[in-house]
């Protein structure tokens, strides 16, 4: 195991923790009053930390995946139960950078503002499809760590 393990898990405990956090205290904060209170100081504190987390996953992931030479069979006709689960999750990592960039644009944008309805939609929608995706992407992680 190299470092780049290490940091992948601890950027991954980060991004998702995260994530966990921010779901609570969305279900616990009911009143509108509560939330625009805590959502924007929470947020761009959490934006940022969550960005570095997850460009700290996208190099170390990157970077594990060319290190043990699967970027060029990524890319190939080559098939089996490793690069499979690999392709897949790599494609809902996609998925997951895309919703976290709509997201941190509309966050960023609406800070001090309304939103309108359908920033909101766009926003809420987002920031819940990271949240399942999320849990779907560490689903595959641990069956790549079965596998292998």
């Amino acid at each position: 195991m190299g470092w780049e393990l290490h940091l992948h898990i601890a950027a991954a405990i980060a991004w998702i923790g995260g994530g966990f956090f921010m779901f609570l205290l969305g279900v616990s904060l009911r009143k509108k009053e509560d939330q625009d209170a805590v959502y924007p100081r929470i947020g761009p504190i959490y934006g940022y930390f969550e960005t570095g987390a997850l460009i700290v996953l996208l190099i170390t992931g990157y970077t594990m995946i060319n290190n043990n030479g699967l970027l060029t069979i990524l890319f190939s006709n080559v098939t089996n139960e490793v690069i499979e689960a690999l392709r897949i999750k790599l494609q809902i990592v996609a998925v997951i950078f895309l919703l976290t960039v709509i997201h941190m644009t509309i966050s960023m944008m609406t800070l001090h503002k309304v939103k309108t309805p359908m920033q909101k939609l766009f926003s809420k929608g987002s920031s819940m499809g990271i949240f399942l995706l999320n849990l779907v992407v560490l689903h595959y992680a641990m069956v790549l760590r079965d596998i292998l």
